[in-house]
């Protein structure tokens, strides 16, 4: 739920400052008719991840966790990762969201990332309320 990207209303944490980048690499896909995007747990596979941290509270990670279905037999699932900051080489453990493996048909992949969902894929996507 990066900054300025579609479902950041649901974000209500604070901006912890700098770039981070996943320690470990993942395949990161838009998929469906949706154009979600999924990090796929797969660690070692792929390409770590750019990204954004948020220092948030329980309610807004519980908001986060309804956002993303990870209740749901077809939700992501919130892991603990390493991340790494860009600028100062600080190390942090975060919560990412991501898919299991099996979840994931390669029909449904209209286009694998190279590490990062950014704006020009986040105007693909279409929310389920859409």
């Amino acid at each position: 739920m990066k900054e300025g990207f579609p479902n950041f209303k649901t974000n209500k944490g604070t901006r912890y400052g700098g770039g981070f980048r996943t320690k470990s690499s993942f395949p990161l896909f838009l998929v469906g008719e949706r154009c979600s995007p999924w990090l796929v747990l797969e660690h070692g596979k792929g390409f770590p991840i750019t990204g954004q941290v948020f220092n948030v509270d329980d309610d807004a990670l519980a908001s986060m966790d309804m956002l993303e279905r990870i209740h749901e037999s077809d939700g992501y699932r919130r892991i603990l990762t390493t991340v790494v900051c860009t600028s100062s080489g600080e190390e942090l453990d975060v919560f990412v969201y991501g898919k299991q493996p099996e979840m994931l048909s390669v029909d449904d992949i209209p286009l694998e990332l190279e590490g990062e969902y950014l704006l020009e894929h986040a105007e693909r996507y279409r929310s389920r309320a859409s």
